[in-house]
């Protein structure tokens, strides 16, 4: 019998991009990380790659056309695919529409190395990884017409539903959520997709957004 041997499960990476130097230049970025392993993909091949978790792509990689066009097909292949867009110079605006066309993080290019593998593990989770005044201008604008994205009326949380969204609101991941209220991974998925059902959300971002706008829990600024 083969002895079982405990590592951490491989997230498998797609980098999609129109430069091959931000390949290599990647690939050279994430060598400590054994979990983390990237291959080069093209927009054609990603559908065929069922093995692909989460996908880098490069803000110029549609080669003229909308990155947001590239981003729909991709979603509509693979509905379950995260996508983290990379790019340099981009604005609030830019970062926003990607948000909103289905990425599920922002990283500029001229960004740590630590602060790359912190996105995708955060995004590979189940979270958002976007500037922090971004997410604040996301709010607000949310907060200025609620009533075209959330529907009316009161919805009610247990106590453990309000302790989880207290802290997927301050950007905690399921494992982090889980160790602090010492509870199990599966169980904290379990409360989140309640909780998105209970709104009537598909994503995390749009949870936190609109616990943030309703006053559903406190909105202390916990995190640098």
């Amino acid at each position: 019998m083969k002895a079982a041997t405990a590592k951490k499960p491989m997230i498998h990476i797609a980098v999609v991009d129109s430069d091959p130097l931000r390949f290599i230049g990647l690939r050279s970025l994430f060598d400590s990380e054994s979990d983390l392993e990237l291959s080069a993909a093209s927009l054609e091949e990603l559908p065929r790659l069922q093995n692909v978790d989460l996908v880098l792509l490069g803000n110029r990689a549609s080669g003229g056309g909308s990155v947001f066009d590239v981003m729909a097909s991709m979603k509509a292949a693979r509905p379950d695919l995260r996508i983290i867009v990379t790019g340099t110079g981009a604005d609030d605006e830019a970062i926003l529409k990607a948000l909103a066309a289905g990425a599920k993080g922002f990283v500029d290019e001229a960004a740590s190395p630590a602060e790359f593998v912190q996105a995708i593990r955060v995004v590979h989770q189940g979270s958002v990884w976007a500037p922090r005044r971004v997410m604040s201008i996301f709010i607000d604008r949310v907060t200025s017409s609620p009533g075209k994205i959330f529907p009316a009326g009161r919805v009610s949380f247990t106590d453990r539903e309000k302790e989880v969204l207290e802290l997927l609101v301050a950007g905690r991941s399921n494992r982090e959520i889980g160790q602090a209220l010492t509870i199990e991974e599966r169980t904290v998925k379990a409360h989140v997709a309640k909780l998105m059902r209970k709104v009537g959300v598909q994503n995390r971002i749009a949870l936190s957004v609109h616990a943030i706008t309703h006053s559903l829990v406190s909105s202390g600024d916990e995190q640098g």
